[in-house]
């Protein structure tokens, strides 16, 4: 029993030397963590929009890409990646260009994010070791 209170007080006296040697850990929370995750949501609903119109969906399904790969994808987008899709979306309704440009921007994100091993949608595509 005495040595079981020596082993503790042992320990605990450790303890308390080494922790005003620790560091601790502050920082500020910016407003870009704060507005992003609330951002996002209508980036990501502007897109499955976007990829629910007819010929979107055609365009895909003649590449081989499938509806339920569009969507989990979707939902593994970065906020980064939702906001350069949607500029190009929006390029696509100013400017008039044809919704392939969109569709091939997002088909080599899919092929990029295949490539660096972050998805599996294509089988044909091996991911960099």
């Amino acid at each position: 029993m005495r040595v079981m209170q020596r082993s503790l007080v042992w320990l605990l006296s450790v303890m308390l030397s080494i922790l005003p040697v620790m560091p601790a850990q502050a920082a500020m929370v910016g407003t870009e963590q704060i507005v992003s995750p609330a951002q996002s949501r209508p980036a990501e609903n502007k897109l499955r929009r976007f990829l629910d119109q007819e010929t979107a969906r055609q365009q895909l399904q003649a590449w081989g890409v499938s509806p339920a790969w569009v969507d989990a994808r979707v939902n593994n987008l970065s906020d980064a990646e939702l906001a350069r899709i949607n500029q190009q979306i929006d390029n696509v309704h100013a400017g008039g260009t044809s919704i392939l440009g969109v569709l091939l921007i997002i088909f080599l994100v899919f092929v990029i994010t295949d490539v660096i091993g972050a998805t599996d949608i294509f089988p044909f595509i091996h991911p960099v070791r």
